[in-house]
């Protein structure tokens, strides 16, 4: 599951770090609280070039009757990709990269009603690359103009380090896995599923934070500020 995350970087300095040649002409304003529904960056291929755009959280089938279901379908369980009619259209041609600096996820405390909200992020301050899927829906309209290019995050199990806290996590992408899995002429979904494992538990430390991150209109940098936890388990290996 990931269902908030961190996306502070402007589209050049992503396009750079990604090597995309083409981006976005309206930014999206920094955020420390993505939530589903709202517009984030992803990377793409798009006539042989990778490109850094802007596409809706929530993916939204071509068949849909109604855009809302995509509130529904932030993210994609790795296993059931090549199976599930939602995913399995995407999965073969239409790939990306979500680029985040990190991400929240929630812990039940022994005791206490509220969870609490850890920041899981990289210790040498480089993105996450999450592996995504993205489609385009029309609207009704015989002209075609209403269009929505949208997104989903794909997840898989926990490495060591997130199975402390949550069985679920989102797909981390090295860079060298880029290129085969934004390739919309590869459509070998047996090799293209054996990318979508745990990242390293080096790359995922956990960092406590405040219930601020829980309100979705909070987006400030302040949420991803460490905080002492709230009887957290002395066994979590936190960051220090």
């Amino acid at each position: 599951m990931c269902g908030r995350f961190v996306s502070s970087s402007s589209p050049a300095d992503l396009a750079s770090y990604f090597g995309a040649e083409g981006t976005p002409e309206e930014s999206l304003e920094p955020s420390w609280n993505v939530a589903p529904t709202n517009d984030v960056y992803v990377v793409h291929a798009d006539g042989g070039v990778r490109r850094v755009d802007a596409f809706h959280w929530g993916l939204v089938p071509s068949w849909a009757k109604d855009p809302k279901v995509g509130s529904r379908m932030i993210n994609a369980r790795a296993e059931t990709l090549a199976t599930k009619g939602a995913f399995k259209p995407s999965f073969r041609r239409r790939r990306c990269l979500i680029p985040t600096d990190g991400f929240y996820e929630w812990h039940k405390v022994p005791g206490q009603r509220a969870k609490q909200p850890y920041f899981i992020h990289r210790t040498d301050g480089e993105p996450y690359a999450f592996a995504g899927l993205w489609t385009v829906w029309h609207g009704p309209g015989k002209d075609g103009s209403e269009h929505l290019r949208s997104c989903t995050v794909v997840t898989t199990t926990a490495n060591e380090v997130m199975a402390e806290i949550h069985d679920r996590m989102p797909v981390m992408l090295p860079p060298s896995a880029w290129d085969e899995w934004l390739d919309p002429g590869h459509e070998d979904l047996d090799t293209l599923g054996r990318l979508l494992v745990p990242a390293p538990p080096q790359l995922t430390v956990l960092r406590p934070v405040g219930t601020e991150v829980n309100k979705v209109q909070n987006k400030g940098e302040h949420l991803i500020e460490r905080v002492e936890p709230v009887a957290a388990d002395p066994a979590l290996p936190l960051e220090r």
